[in-house]
């Protein structure tokens, strides 16, 4: 089964991801920043990750220059999701690692497209 981490700061938003990953035949796993979210990467890299942007503590973009340096960081698929769309954001994401960026708020027709992208498709 294919393992999927959710970081975001905001409980809903990991619920709803959450349920959507389920549906979409995926192992799921959550963090409310960067850091424990680093911290569960590294006891058990995930397949993919669902990255928020603005969270306290670690910033998704700071966790994920964190990840790319890491042993084994460069193989998980990372989807940036943030209410951020200039392209200025766009390029800083994909600059630190991300393979795709999903603007919030997201559905599960969004998401199920975003992971087929990266290959992590059903």
């Amino acid at each position: 089964m294919k393992t999927c981490l959710i970081v975001d700061d905001s409980r809903v938003i990991r619920t709803v991801a959450r349920r959507i990953l389920v549906e979409l035949g995926f192992e799921v796993d959550e963090a409310a920043d960067g850091s424990i979210a680093l911290e569960k990467c590294r006891a058990r890299m995930p397949d993919g990750i669902l990255l928020d942007w603005n969270m306290p503590v670690m910033s998704g973009i700071e966790f994920l220059r964190a990840l790319r340096a890491d042993p084994g960081g460069t193989q998980p698929k990372v989807i940036l999701c943030t209410t951020e769309n200039d392209i200025s954001h766009i390029r800083e994401a994909i600059a630190a690692g991300a393979d795709e960026y999903v603007m919030k708020p997201f559905d599960r027709e969004i998401l199920e497209s975003k992971f087929e992208q990266v290959g992590l498709g059903g």
